[in-house]
């Protein structure tokens, strides 16, 4: 029996989206607003699901102390309040779109968690617009 357990999060951050590769004129066409050389910002939530057995001993899929901590450290800390494109390591050469940034969370959480147990993240950057990554 797989069980999966949830923990929301949030942060808030800046980015610009664009090609450097593209003109200014492209760029505003395919990005519109979000193109802005000023950046924007969002309100990002953040659902971090973790699938897998009960452990028989503690009854937990995961300890969700353990999940708050993960996610305190791995994502806000490193995104909240920040501009991705300049502060962000991940985002110097990688757009920094709800795809790329949930990918970005997706790794760096995979590399804390159990890998007996599924991860997905799904992240909203506006109450209607949010993606969902499992590491296909």
């Amino acid at each position: 029996m797989k069980v999966t357990v949830n923990r929301k999060a949030h942060f808030n951050a800046a980015h610009r989206l664009y090609n450097a590769d593209w003109t200014d004129a492209r760029n505003a066409t395919v990005f519109g607003k979000c193109a802005n050389p000023n950046y924007h910002g969002h309100n990002y939530d953040l659902i971090v699901a973790v699938k897998g057995e009960i452990n028989p001993e503690t009854g937990f899929v995961m300890d969700m102390k353990i999940l708050k901590q993960l996610i305190e450290v791995e994502i806000e800390e490193k995104f909240d309040h920040k501009n991705l494109n300049e502060e962000v390591e991940e985002f110097k050469d990688l757009n920094p779109t709800a795809e790329n940034i949930s990918v970005v969370i997706w790794n760096k959480l995979r590399a804390k968690i159990d890998e007996k147990l599924e991860l997905s993240i799904t992240l909203y950057e506006t109450p209607r617009n949010f993606v969902t990554y499992t590491g296909e």
